[in-house]
């Protein structure tokens, strides 16, 4: 087996997933390199959650949300932009639920080239909403939701003015795949279980692509099990039918009529994995708890296989997921897929600010001791 180590990996820092894995690319010597030096996220062991599940288990979690935008789709878009500007694109277009347009605008500012992005009228995280202005996109919100917005884009797309730089554009989740082989690569092979949020199931595709690219060249030796967490409210996939008015506090996941669809299922079938779902209560727990206890910081979509992994632990004699079982030391990968800051409301409404005190020691730890009680 021929894999390389996290020294090799190492001289790629900074560079981005082009440079680093160009070789698995759809990309050449003409292709003009558009960057932000994203990829090498870390993967974090967690001692808290390997705990919860116990049995010997290991959990990794892989912090998608230190990428340069603030999510996993930096990996696919550096690919798309790469491409686009070959083929001579001058505006990208996009519909978001907030990550993705954050990601074409601050790629398009980086190529010098326009960006337009269709997002669902209020339904756009803050944190999201404003790296879309700051990057100097062109913002369009429709009366509807994210569904409707992508339908606009095929349109659009068709006209030959824009580049598609959602991930139906299959350069997208050739740079998403990237994910898999840097977990590969760090722990010298696939683990037993990959867990990740599934929205427009672009990611959970990418993934097994990079899964089995990875073996089929001998770079190792086994694949995971993909195990993909909806919201309750946002679930076509669990429930095999679209939803048509989808509903979840996890905006990043909000969608009805996922693009990738089809080649999710597909994922999941041959890796024996499956689709699952959690509420949004379980969700916003899980975040919480990820935070206060590993000190990762993610958004409620991003949350949801955690969320998914502490029900399972919850069953720890025989912990499982809907009905899978978890054998004795396995190793088990979480990805989260944004930052925290990304979608800060659901947490300051949930916070009391504190009052001033005096600016004097006793004052400070009273209000210490008041906030320990």
């Amino acid at each position: 087996m021929n894999i390389s180590t996290s020294d090799d990996a190492a001289r790629w820092r900074g560079r981005g997933v082009i440079a680093r894995y160009r070789a698995y690319l759809p990309v050449t010597d003409a292709t003009p390199v558009i960057s932000l030096g994203e990829g090498d996220t870390p993967l974090i062991f967690s001692p808290r959650l390997s705990a919860k599940i116990g049995r010997g288990c290991e959990v990794f979690v892989k912090y998608e949300g230190l990428n340069p935008t603030g999510s996993f789709k930096d990996r696919g878009m550096t690919v798309a932009v790469s491409k686009a500007v070959e083929r001579g694109a001058q505006t990208l277009i996009c519909a978001s639920t907030g990550n993705t347009s954050a990601s074409a605008a601050a790629y398009a500012a980086r190529a010098g080239i326009s960006c337009a992005v269709i997002l669902p009228a209020g339904k756009i995280a803050s944190g999201k909403m404003v790296q879309a202005f700051a990057y100097g996109a062109q913002v369009v919100a429709i009366d509807g939701n994210f569904d409707q917005a992508l339908e606009i884009v095929r349109q659009l797309g068709a006209r030959q003015d824009f580049a598609i730089v959602n991930s139906i554009n299959p350069d997208r989740i050739a740079g998403q795949k990237t994910a898999a082989f840097e977990i590969m690569e760090e722990l010298t092979d696939a683990p037993d279980f990959h867990l990740l949020p599934v929205g427009n199931a672009g990611n959970i595709s990418a993934y097994w692509a990079g899964y089995e690219e990875f073996v089929r060249l001998g770079k190792g030796r086994r694949r995971p099990k993909m195990i993909g967490f909806q919201a309750n409210g946002a679930a076509p996939i669990y429930r095999n039918e679209v939803v048509v008015r989808p509903e979840t506090v996890a905006t990043a996941i909000r969608i009805g009529n996922p693009a990738s669809w089809a080649q999710a299922k597909r994922a999941i079938a041959d890796s024996k994995g499956m689709i699952d779902i959690v509420s949004d209560e379980e969700i916003l727990r899980a975040q919480r708890w990820l935070a206060r206890a590993e000190g990762i910081f993610v958004e409620p979509a991003s949350a949801a296989p955690i969320a998914g992994l502490l029900r399972a632990s919850e069953q720890r004699a025989t912990a499982h997921f809907s009905g899978a079982s978890i054998p004795e030391g396995s190793r088990i990968v979480c990805t989260v897929t944004g930052h925290g800051l990304k979608d800060p409301e659901v947490i300051m409404a949930s916070l009391a600010l504190p009052k001033p005190v005096a600016p004097n020691e006793s004052e400070v730890l009273r209000a210490i001791a008041a906030t320990q009680s």
